[in-house]
């Protein structure tokens, strides 16, 4: 009779074991189905994920290979590239109605700026997301087609290792890579009953956009620099030739 107890209690807890492990598989699926459905609706971008987990017994998580492709109108294959995400979530919240995420920690993504310090890639998706959002930006209600009403807390988020190829004129045609900060947020959405995806996106994607321009602008005017002492070597004849180049820069800076 032991024995038989002892049998049936191994019986289900490795059935509980199994079950576990296919609800992990199912939510990184639902995780995957999620970002790249209601993702595109925010960022109006083609915008691929390539894997997600989470597990319901720890709340650890991690998401892989997520690309978030250009606005029409745009050369470059992508505007940011991530290829590992680690998250931990509160395993009860992920039933309720606000996803308690207690950390999110984006590594090393590659964001590529194709444009102008005005109007880029970058500004134009931060642009869209603020549409979806119907942010201060806007005139416009927020979105309604952008899936499930859950909302989210983040209790600290770090974006950490980004690198930035610079792809425009402004660099006098030559590819430029530059790093920007590290981007550190806390307690998003924790005083109220949560934000939205959309809402989250906008947050981080203007401490992206503004860490990037800083630096484009920063690599421009090294870009500058180098190309008029280039030019001051030319000689005599080269005074001309500096003013020019210095105010076609000037001009770029503005678009």
């Amino acid at each position: 009779m032991k024995k038989t107890l002892i049998k049936i209690a191994v019986i289900v807890v490795v059935c509980l074991v199994a079950l576990l492990l296919v609800a992990s598989f199912f939510l990184g699926s639902i995780i995957k189905k999620g970002v790249e459905t209601v993702g595109p609706q925010i960022t109006k971008t083609p915008l691929t994920l390539d894997g997600a987990n989470l597990s319901i017994l720890s709340g650890s998580g991690s998401i892989k290979g997520l690309l978030v492709g250009n606005p029409e109108g745009y050369k470059t294959e992508s505007a940011i590239k991530v290829g590992s995400v680690s998250l931990g979530v509160r395993p009860r919240s992920v039933f309720s109605d606000k996803i308690h995420v207690t950390h999110v920690n984006i590594q090393a993504p590659q964001i590529t700026f194709e444009g102008g310090l005005k109007n880029n890639n970058l500004t134009k998706i931060l642009d869209n997301v603020q549409a979806a959002t119907g942010g201060p930006d806007t005139n416009q209600p927020a979105a309604k087609d952008q899936g499930p009403s859950k909302k989210i807390q983040i209790d600290d988020l770090v974006v950490s290792g980004a690198k930035v190829t610079i792809s425009t004129v402004l660099t006098a045609g030559k590819p430029v890579t530059v790093t920007i900060p590290d981007i550190h947020l806390t307690d998003l959405g924790k005083n109220s009953n949560g934000i939205t995806p959309a809402e989250a996106t906008e947050i981080v994607l203007k401490e992206v956009v503004n860490g990037t321009l800083k630096a484009v602008e920063k690599a421009i005017a090294d870009v500058g620099k180098v190309a008029t002492e280039a030019l001051k070597d030319v000689g005599k004849g080269g005074t001309g030739t500096v003013d020019k180049a210095t105010k076609s820069l000037k001009g770029l800076l503005g678009k």
